[in-house]
């Protein structure tokens, strides 16, 4: 049985004044011990919000592949352990598009984290013009395949399909959809990794909110949520992390 996970992503966001969020945040994983809650920050407050709520699993939002070098402006996966993060995602759909990143980029990152002792949240997710055209379901398997390293398993490795046109827009896919395409997931998953992919969860991501968490929670093959905007606050972030405890 997979259990639950509620992963939040700050993005550009957030100072060390804005770590008091974490404080509730905390209560509320450790009054819901079946859900698994994790929080991604900027890479200037990860030791900060680690020392800060040592319970709670903090994380990067990004890693650079290398271990080191002359790489200005990147950070790696040792670099971030060192800080104190326990997880980082990659491939996220924003870094795709904003930094051109591709499917072969986020393999490189996940297997540089692996090494290094963090777990790993590997997104994945079509534009609204690939939905448009009904290249959904094929977009996910491509980068599924082009990202997921040989050795994944649910001890390190989270599958999170984000379609890029539903975060930060107020704008979800159907229940249907998103089942359809975690099932395509799974599926792709198993044909990758093997008996491994049962053990892997693959969260959903795109416009989560307190009001439609336990529905998309409820969904076949939907072991949790990548969350953006509604991580932000306790207040919008809490009511999902109950919600994964309903589900």
């Amino acid at each position: 049985m997979r259990r639950k996970l509620v992963a939040g992503n700050w993005k550009m966001n957030g100072s060390r004044a804005a770590l008091a969020e974490l404080d509730a945040i905390a209560a509320a994983a450790a009054a819901a011990p079946e859900v698994d809650v994790e929080i991604a920050v900027p890479f200037t407050l990860i030791a900060a919000a680690a020392e800060r709520v040592p319970a709670l699993s903090i994380g990067a939002e990004d890693v650079h592949e290398a271990e080191s070098g002359a790489h200005t402006g990147c950070v790696s996966a040792a670099m971030v352990l060192e800080a104190g993060a326990r997880f980082t995602i990659v491939g996220h759909s924003e870094r795709r598009a904003d930094q051109h990143e591709t499917s072969h980029d986020a393999w490189a990152k996940a297997a540089s984290a692996h090494r290094q002792g963090l777990r790993v949240i590997l997104c994945c997710g079509e534009t609204e013009a690939e939905r448009n055209a009904d290249r959904a379901e094929r977009v996910v398997q491509a980068q599924i395949e082009k990202s997921v390293p040989d050795n994944a398993d649910g001890s390190w490795f989270t599958l999170a399909y984000e379609p890029r046109w539903a975060i930060g827009t107020g704008r979800t896919p159907t229940l249907d959809e998103i089942a359809a395409i975690h099932a395509i997931a799974r599926a792709k998953l198993r044909m990758l990794i093997g008996d491994a992919a049962a053990g892997v969860r693959i969260l959903y991501g795109g416009s989560v909110t307190g009001a439609n968490a336990e529905a998309i929670l409820s969904t076949a093959n939907v072991d949790g949520a990548l969350v953006g905007g509604a991580s932000l606050t306790a207040d919008k972030f809490v009511p999902i992390v109950e919600a994964a405890a309903r589900c």
